[in-house]
């Protein structure tokens, strides 16, 4: 194996220390309510981590647990008053939602400002024209990554394989606002191989395991793996990561690696709602300027 590990529990544990300072400058402490749908176990996991953290972080933990048959009005109310609640500034709604609830327009109810994750249409308009504005978590712990490991982007030709709205759109955005040049590859991209040889930066998001071979990527390339799936032989990625590792300049490993970072990202845009609530004047006490 010749590739640098980018150890992404390392950088995330740096970002959350960095976030746990920058609480501490705040007039008051920011408030993240995860609104948790149900009693699906992955989802009750991964909120519980998020709340420790946010805790840890000296943040106030406004959780809520909603019964899984709960209607699609009164959830939408629940964001609303969330909305309304000058204690939260940031909202995170935990997906997948039980089959009967509209995602989607429930996203769309979450106050950009307090969209933490990132996911509404204005927050993506805003990513998309470079304004100001609270970006996706996993992106963004992407582009974390690289800096920490003083990978550079600018002229960078990056291809990021796959086009969802959760990581593949917004982590295109984020790489040219960062001056790379950006080849976006799908399901339908032929030759995947051709187009991803060519990367100096290759992000695989497909929701494939195994994808991305060693001979799909340049020597020396940097290769960051955002896919994570449970496998009988535990978990792994959308890269073979022992194969591509041996051609690799620096890759990410699955767990370990993009995963880790998601977390660290979200608290780190509950304190950029909370500064910029406070520089508006909304402080959590709900009094305005």
């Amino acid at each position: 194996m010749t590739a640098t590990i980018i150890d992404g529990k390392a950088v995330a544990r740096l970002v959350r220390e960095r976030t746990a300072r920058e609480v501490t400058e705040l007039p008051d402490a920011p408030g993240l309510a995860t609104v948790l749908v149900g009693d699906d176990p992955a989802s009750a996991v991964y909120v519980s981590s998020k709340r420790k953290h946010c805790v840890q972080a000296g943040m106030r933990d406004l959780h809520q647990h909603l019964p899984g048959d709960i209607s699609q009005r009164a959830l939408a109310t629940t964001l609303e008053e969330l909305n309304a609640d000058p204690r939260v500034t940031g909202i995170l709604l935990q997906l997948p939602l039980p089959e009967h609830l509209d995602a989607p327009s429930l996203i769309a109810r979450i106050d950009p400002d307090k969209d933490v994750d990132g996911l509404t249409t204005l927050s993506a308009g805003r990513l998309a024209q470079g304004a100001p504005g609270l970006r996706p978590c996993t992106p963004s712990g992407v582009i974390e990554l690289l800096d920490a490991y003083q990978i550079p982007i600018e002229g960078a030709h990056a291809v990021v394989v796959g086009r969802s709205e959760l990581v593949g759109k917004p982590l295109t955005h984020l790489l040219l606002r960062r001056n790379a040049t950006v080849t976006v590859c799908h399901s339908r991209t032929r030759d995947l191989a051709s187009v991803t040889r060519q990367a100096d930066i290759l992000i695989a998001a497909a929701g494939v395991p195994g994808l991305v071979g060693p001979d799909a990527v340049k020597p020396g390339a940097t290769v960051i793996d955002v896919g994570i799936h449970r496998t009988d032989d535990g978990l792994r990625g959308d890269v073979d990561f022992a194969t591509v590792a041996d051609v690799a300049g620096a890759i990410t490993p699955v767990p370990g690696g993009v995963g880790p970072m998601t977390i660290a990202m979200l608290l780190q845009n509950t304190v950029t709602a909370a500064a910029a609530r406070c520089a508006a004047g909304r402080f959590a006490s709900g009094v305005a300027s």
